[in-house]
């Protein structure tokens, strides 16, 4: 494990703050280590958090307005939550629009602006980047429902249904039911791993692909950190549709309980993490954070690259999003980082937007109920 820790703090929940506690006989720092390594970054979700204009809406500006509050902190860079259009199904991870600016928080000159008042700061501005979905009012799906002949038909999952008419499976939603929602104008079902309004992007289709590859390339263009990737180990699904095995018990949705095997975690995923991480190395010091709950620190390891490029730093959800106090388990789960990440930089999440908060978690040993639409975090 690397003599430093990065973390993160939210604004509405901490994902870590941690700095390590050197070894004995660790080697002094070097002054070469990217910044990253030693940062602590803090979450904004942009709606809640500074509001100049009296409408009761945060905007960019009012983040603008609290650098100086943020600079004593001690914050070396902002992760703020999508501020690009977006109808609110899912509090801004529905984008309508990836290369503009929500006009509800602002315009892009207010962006400009953000970047470079915080730079004068030595704070980092690092975006949510949501690359599984869009909205479905996305001018990329509006057009690829139009027809199944048209330039971007294959830029979704769309699929046929069963000779019956019933979906193509039995995958299910993190929001509930099938994940599968009929397009009547298409005549067949697209795949939505979230909301019904959230169309999954079929990332096998190079050209789709290539237009994400662009629209990262604008965003570093103006200057970002980098990227928080979300959802990003849901890329891909199994080609052949096979159905989730089913598992014990009913879901908060009153749903069969499935598994995830052949819609989460897939090896295509680290074929574009590859590229993603490619694309952020032609611009200096950048970063990409990667939304990636996996069942081990095995799995984890894997997100950093078997040449360690891919994700700089894949967020480590094995200790903080324990549902209890346990001096034992944190330590196991400090042993693994330490041992199992190949010397790369663990990245330990405590709290985010999606789950409350630890103190809550931990206090109530696991009675209170998950987030919904998001599995039970292990207690």
């Amino acid at each position: 494990m690397t003599n430093r820790i990065s973390g993160l703090l939210a604004v509405c929940a901490v994902l870590a703050t941690i700095t390590a506690i050197p070894a004995q006989n660790a080697a002094p720092a070097r002054t070469s280590d990217a910044w990253w390594q030693h940062a602590v970054i803090y979450e904004v979700y942009p709606r809640s958090f500074g509001d100049t204009n009296g409408d009761g809406v945060g905007d960019l500006n009012g983040i603008t307005k609290h650098l100086d509050y943020l600079a004593d902190l001690g914050v070396d860079a902002i992760w703020i939550a999508p501020f690009y259009p977006s109808p609110q199904v899912d509090f801004g991870y529905d984008i309508s629009d990836y290369s503009t600016i929500d006009p509800q928080y602002g315009t892009m000159a207010d962006f400009d602006r953000l970047v470079a008042e915080a730079k004068k700061r030595n704070i980092r501005i690092v975006t949510d980047l949501v690359l599984n979905h869009t909205s479905d009012r996305h001018p990329w799906f509006v057009e690829s429902r139009s027809s199944r002949t048209n330039p971007k038909a294959d830029w979704y999952m769309w699929h046929d249904g069963k000779a019956d008419g019933q979906p193509p499976n039995n995958w299910q939603s993190g929001f509930g039911h099938s994940a599968w929602q009929w397009d009547p104008q298409r005549r067949q079902f697209y795949y939505h791993m979230f909301y019904k309004e959230q169309p999954d992007l079929n990332w096998d289709n190079r050209d789709l692909r290539n237009a994400v590859y662009d629209m990262v390339r604008f965003w570093l263009k103006r200057g970002v950190a980098g990227f928080r990737l979300d959802a990003i180990t849901t890329l891909f699904e199994d080609p052949l549709l096979r159905d989730e095995r089913i598992l014990p018990g009913v879901s908060a949705f009153g749903d069969p309980v499935v598994g995830h095997e052949y819609t989460d975690n897939l090896p295509k995923v680290h074929e574009v993490l590859r590229e993603l991480r490619s694309v952020a190395d032609e611009f200096p010091d950048r970063v990409l954070i990667g939304e990636t709950y996996l069942p081990s620190v095995q799995e984890l390891a894997k997100m950093y690259g078997a040449k360690n490029d891919e994700l700089q730093l894949p967020m480590d959800t094995q200790l903080g999003m324990l549902n209890h106090l346990s001096a034992d388990d944190f330590r196991n789960q400090l042993r693994d980082a330490e041992l199992a990440l190949n010397g790369n930089t663990p990245l330990f999440v405590f709290d985010n937007h999606d789950n409350t908060r630890s103190w809550n978690r931990m206090a109530t040993a696991c009675t209170m109920p998950p987030s919904p639409g998001w599995l039970p975090l292990s207690c």
